[in-house]
């Protein structure tokens, strides 16, 4: 099955303006993470009490904070999550009483301070905060690793500049949908880093499909130069791109809408990443390549990735 027959799209001549919309999307959300001091990070890396309250009738966040007033919550946070009335109480970790006891205590404050309304509590998480925080050093570590490995395999899988451009495609996809989720107040819990993890397996998977063909066709097409060959290429997984990527959107898609709150975040994270991932797979890797040897391999006759690996 295919969607185009015979396609011949110049996406090397367009490449700027991938770069430009890229950097754009990318530095939007490095201010959003800047102005609100790094990732909105769930419970599972900040330890506490988190506490999912839905409410049949329309509920303010001040309505709730006041009500909340009447005890010592020390530092928490109420906001709005997921549908209009439902508020994610978050409160951090207190020694003297457990976070069992606090989550019943918030639940009997807004029975008796919100008359009227009609509640229910949806999902309580408790976590210790040193646990928390060594999983998130867990985490951040599980990133770096996969991107050094990911490095050394296509340095000698393919060549270097490969290497570099693929990596650079992963930095921007992560990037963006970290930017994307602190723009959007999402949080970043556990469930997040899997799916993080997985748009950099699903875009990797994309690039090396790219990367093989312009190997193949550097072997076959001697007579022409590195940016018709690399639109060469990718028109000729283009089809293959686009069936890969269709799918999976549409099962992550019904994941997200269908999945439940629990998966939520997952699904929200793997959307953009397909997105993402397909984008970077056309319009960055490859790319960086191509800029690389014009600006340092000269213009014309750039062979690159001819010995073939055992």
């Amino acid at each position: 099955m295919q969607f185009f027959q015979t396609p011949n799209i110049d996406f090397a001549s367009k490449r700027k303006i991938a770069f430009l919309v890229s950097g754009i999307l990318l530095m939007a959300g490095l201010v959003s993470l800047v102005i609100k001091g790094g990732p909105n990070y769930g419970i599972d890396f900040k330890g506490g009490t988190s506490i999912v309250v839905s409410f049949q009738d329309d509920v303010t966040v001040n309505q709730i904070r006041g009500a909340l007033g009447s005890i010592d919550l020390g530092k928490s946070e109420i906001k709005r999550f997921g549908t209009k009335n439902e508020f994610l109480i978050y409160i951090e970790q207190q020694k003297e009483v457990s976070a069992f006891e606090m989550a019943r205590i918030v639940e009997t404050t807004i029975g008796e301070q919100i008359s009227g309304v009609s509640y229910e509590i949806e999902k309580i998480d408790v976590i210790g905060p040193r646990i928390g925080d060594e999983l998130r050093k867990a985490a951040i570590l599980a990133i770096f690793i996969a991107l050094i490995l990911i490095l050394i395999y296509i340095g000698w899988r393919f060549e270097v500049v490969f290497a570099a451009g693929a990596i650079a495609a992963l930095f921007h996809d992560v990037l963006i949908t970290l930017g994307i989720f602190s723009i959007l107040n999402y949080e970043i819990s556990l469930k997040e880093i899997a799916a993080f993890l997985t748009i950099v397996g699903y875009s990797l998977n994309d690039t090396i499909v790219v990367y093989d063909r312009i190997r193949e066709n550097l072997k076959v097409m001697r007579g022409d130069n590195l940016v018709t060959i690399i639109n060469k290429s990718i028109n000729q997984v283009l089809s293959r791109t686009v069936i890969t990527s269709v799918t999976t959107f549409t099962v992550v898609l019904i994941l997200f809408l269908f999945g439940g709150k629990v998966l939520h975040g997952f699904a929200f994270a793997m959307l953009c990443g397909v997105i993402v991932g397909t984008y970077s797979s056309i319009f960055v890797a490859s790319p960086i390549v191509l800029e690389w040897q014009i600006r340092h391999g000269g213009k014309r006759g750039l062979k690159m990735a001819k010995k073939k690996r055992k």
